[in-house]
């Protein structure tokens, strides 16, 4: 006999507020928390969980852009004006 369900498997969703939390840097919590509670209070027609769900995808690309390694220090170096950028070649190349 196998050990595996015939049940189907649930996927985690990267939007569920508790997965973001969870995923998100300590120093980045609160701030999500701030902003989370009034997304929710906002959230009883159809504009305001329309604006918690593009509100809850917003943090989870934060949660993305702080698990790329040097994210910190680029984001202190834009802060205090070192930050070695080039703007992006939007040219077509054929």
């Amino acid at each position: 006999m196998s050990d595996m369900s015939a049940g189907p498997v649930q996927a985690e969703d990267p939007n569920d507020p508790e997965v973001i939390l969870r995923d998100l840097p300590e120093q980045e919590r609160e701030e999500f928390l701030r902003q989370y509670r009034p997304a929710v209070d906002g959230a009883h027609d159809r504009a305001g969980y329309r604006r918690l769900r593009q509100f809850l995808h917003a943090w989870r690309l934060v949660v993305i852009a702080t698990g790329e390694a040097g994210y910190y220090e680029e984001l202190e170096a834009v802060r205090i004006g070192t930050a070695c950028t080039r703007p992006a070649d939007i040219r077509p190349s054929f």
